[in-house]
């Protein structure tokens, strides 16, 4: 772990537990060998963190391109994090994750694609079904309670509440299941597959 990774990291998990008396659940469930697709809900700004400080190596983040610059670009190089064009979405960005995963390494990614307003679970984009369609990698399904109420979208208050983070059991795909899933239709089949096992996970609070 390199070192300026470890000191986020140290940092975030002290703060998790300090503030918001994080649970993770289930840790054992974490998948420690090959390239994880760790998929999860978004209900904060909080929730990449969150989902990092579960795993104890290093994982990889997605940020938005336009936070590539200056100081902000050296941190987030060092957290091994993929810029994202979210304005101008192409296949790069998708190239870059897909060949993060096939080196070994441990995506945070949340099939949503943006924050909840609601609290309720909003459907997949197919482009996650596409990454592992290309890429083969382990999903593992995560679920996070209440970072919501702790810094909901919309609001910069900061709020005192419980959260747990439940891992669920991984996904598999191989080369010969895979091959029922073609185009879109079939991307957002397995982006499906992936929600529905977040949905499933339970609070337990």
């Amino acid at each position: 772990m390199k070192t300026i990774y470890w000191l986020g990291y140290t940092f975030f998990r002290a703060a998790g537990k300090a503030f918001y008396n994080l649970r993770v659940v289930n840790e054992d469930k974490l998948v420690q060998t090959g390239g994880v697709m760790m998929a999860a809900n978004h209900e904060s700004f909080l929730d990449p963190p969150l989902i990092g400080i579960t795993h104890p190596e290093n994982v990889t983040y997605l940020a938005r391109k336009t936070l590539f610059v200056g100081l902000t670009k050296w941190l987030y190089t060092n957290w091994d994090a993929i810029p994202i064009d979210q304005d101008n979405p192409d296949m790069t960005g998708l190239k870059r994750i897909i060949k993060a995963l096939k080196n070994g390494k441990k995506v945070v990614m949340f099939p949503e694609g943006e924050r909840t307003l609601t609290g309720d679970l909003n459907p997949a984009l197919p482009g996650v079904g596409l990454i592992i369609a290309k890429s083969l990698a382990t999903v593992q399904p995560m679920r996070i309670f209440g970072a919501r109420e702790a810094l909901p979208r919309g609001s910069g208050k900061m709020n005192m509440a419980q959260i747990v983070v439940v891992v669920g059991d991984p996904i598999y795909f191989d080369k010969e299941t895979i091959v029922q899933y073609r185009g879109k239709e079939g991307y957002q089949a397995i982006a499906d597959i992936i929600m529905n096992a977040i949905a499933n996970l339970k609070d337990p609070r």
